[in-house]
């Protein structure tokens, strides 16, 4: 165990299994403080404005009231059932 604290201290993430399947990561203090920043608790626009700028493509210049208008605002048809 205290080797796996040592890895996480260096910076490696450990990722602990159970009969091979993940249940619990363990990560420094300092990532653990990161992810529980101000940035880990922004709204999903924000989140996706870091992704696109972190992107390495050049993406269209979208707002949120321009996605919105994609929306098809038409009522739905009345579904049919088999007689």
């Amino acid at each position: 165990m205290t080797r796996l604290i040592h890895e996480a201290e260096s910076g490696e993430v450990v990722h602990i299994t159970r009969r091979g399947k993940s249940v619990a990561v363990l990560v420094s203090r300092e990532e653990y403080d990161r992810l529980e920043s101000a940035d880990s608790k922004r709204d999903i626009w924000e989140a996706i404005e870091d992704w696109r700028a972190r992107a390495s493509f050049d993406w269209p210049e979208l707002t949120p009231e321009e996605v919105d208008t994609w929306r098809d605002r038409e009522p739905g048809r009345e579904p049919t059932w088999p007689d």
